[in-house]
């Protein structure tokens, strides 16, 4: 089966992403300061990725 031209690696586009995984959010709470450990990681508030 053939991958779609819009999901290529490396060597093709690559497209930005517009929703963040658990963890790039919690790293990106962290770096402003917004969550701390112990904080609970379901229910997170909203993130934009970093240009």
């Amino acid at each position: 089966m053939s991958q779609h031209k819009s999901l290529q690696g490396a060597s093709g586009i690559v497209r930005k992403r517009n929703v963040l995984k658990r963890f790039e959010r919690i790293d990106t709470l962290k770096k402003r300061g917004q969550w701390k450990p112990g904080d609970r990681v379901v229910g997170l508030r909203k993130t934009k990725s970093e240009p």
